[in-house]
């Protein structure tokens, strides 16, 4: 069994549903630190030829909670952000079918931020038909106090997962013996090249997924999941 395991992040580039559907089931930390200066509440689109951030405002807070411990603020202004979208991407060629999907995450009633993101995970892998099994962090039966490689470990036994892939930038992080010798393979994925028409502009690499979205028909999307290479 293929696993991946990932911190959550708002309506990622398309690497991270790249990994998602490389794996048999999908690991989302919930139990994890926020990252303050991290992408998991925020992320880049194009706004005339050129990369913006949008981002998810959250309730003031501790800086040493976890993910599933933060909420976002009251004021979050759902409705400037969806314009901001909408004029971004008023006339791209597959706006009319990308907004509703982008609204309905964005009008989620989730206040909590771990939630609210799952909950937008969860309804692009339903659009791009990625059929990966989804799994909490915290409902894992491990010692959640365990750090790095070795709660990948022992998240990689609980789930009974014989192939373990992660991101090519953690390739640092992990030792390929300490995975062999609990008889599991380490694996990396690694991104090809993706370049699509953004209008007339000079193409803007890695956007969110809405991005890539916008300008190509699910079936195209579908085929980009595919241009990876993994390695050993």
């Amino acid at each position: 069994m293929k696993l991946a395991i990932m911190q959550p992040y708002f309506l990622p580039y398309i690497g991270y549903f790249q990994l998602i559907a490389a794996a048999d089931k999908f690991v989302v930390y919930d139990n994890i630190e926020y990252t303050k200066k991290g992408w998991i509440n925020r992320n880049r689109y194009l706004q005339n030829g050129k990369d913006a951030l949008f981002s998810i405002p959250l309730k003031k807070n501790s800086d040493f909670l976890d993910v599933r411990e933060r909420f976002i603020a009251p004021d979050f202004n759902r409705g400037k952000l969806l314009n901001q979208i909408k004029e971004a991407y008023k006339k791209a060629p597959y706006y009319e079918q990308v907004m509703p999907v982008f609204e309905k995450v964005l009008f989620c009633s989730e206040t909590n931020l771990f939630r609210y993101i799952l909950f937008s995970i969860q309804e692009i892998c339903h659009q791009l038909a990625i059929e990966t099994e989804l799994v909490i962090s915290s409902e894992l039966a491990i010692d959640h106090s365990l750090k790095s490689q070795d709660k990948v470990i022992a998240i990689c036994q609980n789930l009974c997962a014989d192939i373990y892939i992660n991101a090519i930038g953690g390739q640092a992080l992990y030792s390929g013996q300490e995975f062999r010798e609990k008889a599991i393979v380490l694996n990396f994925i690694k991104a090809k090249p993706i370049e699509y028409k953004q209008f007339s502009n000079e193409f803007v690499p890695w956007l969110s997924i809405i991005d890539v979205m916008m300008f190509n028909p699910p079936e195209k999307v579908k085929e980009y999941l595919d241009q990876y290479e993994l390695i050993g």
